[in-house]
């Protein structure tokens, strides 16, 4: 019999994959919420969806449901006060969110004025998976920033690559 992982070797495994910092956003007749995530990724793009996952015992997991729609606002290296605010950094939402500019994408989703990416999303469906709601979002529309670099996150800090050289690859 093969023996499963324990939840600390799971969490110290996952710490050693690289990801992108995000502050996924919504806004609608539940209110206004938003917190950091690295557990976002595409999942097709026909149509484009990608996924987002959620603690369930999050005090905005309901929010999230009752609005659905959301932004996926991609970071860069100027906004580590933000997913730190947006992490828990700062309990209050007129807090969080005025710690940045923001602008109403397409859905009215609030998007970060200079974030490298926007993904403005229509929740399509949600799985419940162990401790977390999985949402699947359609995106309807999308911004893209042509510079800065985005934020990474690995082995518990934030990572910062060098800017990419001029050349070829190895040499």
């Amino acid at each position: 019999m093969i023996s499963t992982i324990s939840k600390a070797e799971f969490r110290d495994a996952m710490a050693r994959v690289c990801a992108p910092v995000n502050i996924i956003t919504t806004d609608g007749p539940a209110g206004r919420g938003g917190f950091t995530a690295t557990a976002m990724c595409s999942v097709s793009d026909e149509p484009p969806t990608l996924l987002v996952c959620m603690n369930n015992k999050s005090q905005q997991a309901s929010l999230f449901m009752q609005n659905r729609r959301f932004c996926v606002n991609v970071l860069t290296h100027e906004h580590m006060h933000l997913a730190g605010k947006f992490a828990g950094g700062a309990q209050d939402m007129d807090e969080r969110y005025a710690a940045a500019e923001w602008t109403s994408m397409a859905s009215g989703m609030p998007g970060l004025s200079d974030a490298i990416v926007n993904f403005d999303c229509e929740m399509e469906t949600v799985h419940m998976v162990g401790t977390h709601n999985v949402m699947i979002g359609r995106v309807l529309c999308a911004r893209v920033r042509t510079d800065g670099r985005a934020l990474l996150y690995m082995d518990r800090s934030y990572v910062h690559l060098p800017p990419p050289s001029l050349g070829s690859f190895g040499g």
